[in-house]
């Protein structure tokens, strides 16, 4: 048994919040955005928050510290969209490797800090995979229904890249997140399967899907049962879901994921539902109720924040978990 899971056998480990959210408030335009390496890239660049590790590494370190001030056990890298069928989008696929890389270096740094003053509170670094913006299940083309933007194997390809980085930068971690498509994910458990393989190492792999919308349906259409045995023929170290809802519509399908697992679960939902101008305003006192019900149940081993969350959410739920035990789980 390593490190972490020792850990998750004796309390609840607490996930960061929301990175874009606390990019928002840094207001970054295009000049920041480009800095003076890309001020010559010849697409618009503002709104890749993942090239932001390189043209603006202090904003991002200082989140994660924000994070980690407040309690957070886990940080994740500022890599959700580092693949290079993500990077298409703005011609930057050639720097797949080196934006993983140093996002993952530079939140293994900050959390370094940490540990180091506090050795008795272990933190780790949770390298970002997202599910890329293709779906391998289906097809974008109402009038070609068995069109695929992307395959199988170009995602392996993808994703084998960004996993390589993320753990040459330091990451403890993997974290497969906000699965819509859960092909995507098997491409992804697949390609960081290779990555143990050749490297001869143990992953631990956190596998975290997305419930659209009140069917109880991932985007694909898998229910919370069908997403679950897709995966499951990876070892996983947690499985659970994130995004899209908040705390009191994603309840109802964590139990019912609680339920058919053995693998430790997590949780981080968004702050409440977005408003009509897409922003969140569930506040962290009213997210800390929601997720006590959480904690009462004994439905999680990890639990965090998305969309909307941060620092001051964050410190709520370091709170709330000193006063609950771990969801009881068989994983070892």
């Amino acid at each position: 048994m390593n490190k972490l899971q020792q850990i998750l056998q004796e309390r609840i480990l607490i996930l960061d919040g929301a990175m874009g959210t606390m990019l928002q408030a840094y207001k970054f335009d295009e000049a920041d955005f480009r800095g003076l390496r890309f001020k010559d890239h010849p697409v618009p660049l503002q709104g890749n928050n993942d090239l932001l590790s390189l043209t603006q590494p202090q904003a991002i370190a200082d989140i994660h510290r924000k994070y980690l001030e407040v309690g957070a056990d886990i940080i994740e890298t500022n890599t959700f969209s580092g693949t290079t069928i993500a990077m298409a989008d703005y011609q930057m696929e050639d720097l797949v490797y080196e934006l993983n890389f140093e996002s993952a270096r530079i939140a293994k740094r900050v959390a370094d800090e940490f540990t180091q003053q506090n050795p008795d509170k272990s933190r780790f670094v949770a390298g970002s995979i997202g599910p890329t913006n293709k779906t391998a299940s289906m097809s974008p083309d109402v009038n070609d229904p068995g069109y695929r933007a992307v395959t199988f194997d170009e995602l392996v390809v993808a994703y084998r890249q960004q996993a390589e980085a993320l753990l040459d930068g330091g990451a403890d971690i993997l974290l497969v997140e906000t699965i819509f498509d859960t092909l995507n994910a098997k491409a992804a458990l697949y390609a960081i399967d290779q990555v143990r393989e050749a490297r001869d190492i143990e992953i631990p792999i956190m596998v975290s899907g997305t419930i659209t919308d009140a069917s109880g349906r991932t985007l694909s259409g898998q229910t919370v049962e069908a997403f679950l045995i897709s995966v499951s023929h990876i070892p996983l170290l947690s499985v659970g879901f994130n995004c899209a809802l908040g705390a009191d519509q994603l309840k109802p399908y964590i139990q019912r994921l609680g339920a058919q697992t053995d693998h430790y679960v997590s949780a981080h939902p968004n702050a409440g539902l977005p408003n009509a101008f897409g922003e969140y305003d569930q506040t962290p006192e009213e997210m800390e109720t929601l997720i006590e019900e959480y904690l009462q149940d004994r439905l999680v081993n990890i639990v965090g924040g998305c969309c909307g969350t941060g620092p001051e959410h964050i410190a709520r739920l370091v709170r709330l978990t000193q006063k609950h035990s771990p969801r009881a789980c068989s994983t070892v």
